[in-house]
């Protein structure tokens, strides 16, 4: 049976960018349509990490969606962040400076994105102006003088609309067809990811850990403790190196785990309890044309990742709320331009610009593990450093922090 609509706005890809888009554009009293090419629950091969950004942005949307995430069972709360140097000396973030959880609700989580995204895809569901369609992938885009005709590759989904908001990840062809950015191996990472059981020795208030060790440079090992008795563990490094040195991530990540003497402990009783599981990340580490006429690129389709910590959800959520704030001004204004559009662009490096420019450069720092043992020494002793950090991953404007000349004074002399 062949499917036709005609519709304000089309969002293509249901995850966390797409679903976010579509929840701000409902709460606008904006009608749009979500097609996804997945059936959810799905699983979506990920470090599971959701930082402050996404609480804070989702109680921007909709205060009760992110109560509703609270009271979500499947995920344990995180309290932030633990950064190990090379040297072995560890650097703990909180995801909320001066964090007290007595009295506060936790800022971050980890939550399997097979359950997180499956959220989402529940609260869109009950959101009377969200159309989804699901078990169908859009394959082919056709500029109309109206907009966009999008549709499958047999024909039996056709989609008429004003504007597209492309939300269908790291390996979108849209993004890489029509808005004509291409993968780079030196702003892009692999990754991989394991599910395991037992392992011990997590922080005590559940903070992610990222293990920097001079093995793995220039990546990350991370361990996030998951309910249950699990932990999501990967590995992450930058895609030009892993061609260069032809590196086996799957290989490195298990001869870590068994011959280095601290995981070595860690896991010693620990079970692999799924398959390892390879991905790409497309970083942030470029500021790069995200929109175009008729259509906003969001999330990682829009290769947004964060370059050091690999933060992708909050920054999807981000970019998927900012993208719906726009279609709600072309449609009022009937203005699709792409001189229009690119306010939705400026908006985006406005807000993640600062942090991303700031994470590609302790990018770069990793490369020099001593001068990163240095700052992680700092870090230890230096609360201006913790808050400069902290401020990545929670709802602090970052770009004020940099343009001050007394932050920067702080950051060098306080040592309390």
């Amino acid at each position: 049976m062949k499917q036709q609509f005609n519709i304000p706005v089309c969002i293509i890809g249901a995850g966390p960018a797409g679903a976010a888009a579509a929840l701000q554009l409902d709460r606008q009293g904006i009608q749009s349509i979500v097609v996804d090419k997945a059936v959810f629950p799905r699983d979506k091969v990920c470090g599971d990490g959701l930082s402050g950004k996404v609480i804070t942005c989702l109680e921007k949307i909709d205060p009760a969606i992110a109560r509703r995430l609270r009271e979500f069972a499947p995920k344990e709360d995180s309290w932030g962040v633990t950064f190990v140097a090379p040297g072995r000396t560890s650097m703990e973030v909180p995801y909320k400076p001066a964090y007290d959880k007595k009295v506060d609700l936790p800022m971050g989580f980890v939550c399997k994105r097979i359950d997180f995204d499956n959220f989402l895809v529940d609260e869109l569901k009950r959101s009377q102006n969200i159309s989804l369609i699901e078990g169908i992938a859009i394959e082919q885009y056709q500029k109309t003088s109206e907009g966009y005709t999008v549709s499958d590759a047999k024909g039996d989904l056709t989609i008429h609309a004003k504007l597209l908001i492309i939300a269908n990840g790291a390996h979108s062809s849209f993004t890489k067809q029509v808005a004509n950015i291409q993968m780079e191996p030196k702003h892009y990472a692999a990754g991989i990811r394991a599910y395991y059981k037992g392992v011990t020795g997590m922080q005590a208030d559940n903070f992610i850990e990222l293990h920097f060790l001079k093995s793995l440079l220039p990546g990350y090992l991370w361990i996030f403790p998951l309910p249950n008795g699990e932990a999501n563990v990967g590995l992450d490094m930058l895609s030009d190196h892993v061609r260069k040195e032809k590196v086996n991530l799957k290989k490195l990540l298990q001869d870590t785990i068994a011959q280095d003497p601290v995981f070595q402990e860690r896991f010693k009783n620990a079970e692999l309890v799924s398959n390892i599981e390879g991905y790409g990340l497309p970083l942030g580490s470029k500021q790069r044309v995200i929109s175009g006429e008729n259509y906003m690129l969001t999330g990682d389709a829009a290769y947004l990742i964060d370059p050091f910590t690999g933060e992708g959800i909050g920054n999807a959520i981000y970019t998927g709320r900012f993208a719906a704030d726009k279609a709600k001004e072309a449609l009022a204004a009937n203005d699709f331009s792409a001189a229009f559009l690119s306010a939705y662009d400026a908006r985006v490096y406005k807000a993640l610009g600062p942090e991303l420019k700031l994470s590609h450069r302790l990018q770069q720092l990793v490369k020099y593990p001593r001068l990163f043992n240095f700052l992680m020494n700092l870090g230890t002793k230096n609360k201006q450093l913790k808050s400069l950090i902290s401020c990545m991953f929670y709802e602090i404007d970052l770009r004020k922090q940099l343009t001050k000349p007394s932050f920067y004074f702080k950051l060098l002399f306080n040592k309390s």
